[in-house]
């Protein structure tokens, strides 16, 4: 049986590095930190490959995100992987990669969701099994 987690986050730093600026699309590395509260607390590392188009929208990335921390009081770490086909209309999937808990949170699973109502805030929900 799952669990649902939800709270918020916010990113307390965004470093952004161009890799190649070929024709028709822009390569970059991204390293971002974030800070939860709510079910989840504490921080994470995500280290982002991107695709911008030839204005600089994204199109495309791909990260793995390193959170470390407590899930309802149990204290320990996990590590997302993140991939986002594009930009037209594909849905970002995020999923907690298998073997990657530790502490508390060893054995950890799931699938996790980011909610962007649109006036800058971030929050998520992950669902999840400890096993």
């Amino acid at each position: 049986m799952s669990t649902k987690a939800s709270g918020t986050f916010d990113l307390t730093s965004f470093e952004p590095e161009v890799l190649d600026e070929g024709p028709g699309a822009a390569l970059g590395r991204v390293r971002i930190t974030k800070a939860f509260r709510g079910d989840l607390t504490g921080t994470s590392t995500v280290n982002m490959l991107s695709v911008a188009d030839t204005e600089g929208a994204p199109v495309a990335y791909v990260a793995v995100e390193r959170f470390t921390g407590e899930l309802g009081g149990r204290k320990g770490s996990f590590v997302l992987q993140h991939s986002a086909p594009g930009s037209h209309g594909e849905r970002l999937a995020i999923q907690v990669v298998p073997g990657t808990g530790s502490g508390e949170l060893t054995g950890i699973t799931g699938t996790f969701e980011i909610l962007q109502p649109g006036d800058g805030s971030h929050s998520y929900v992950l669902e999840y099994t400890l096993g």
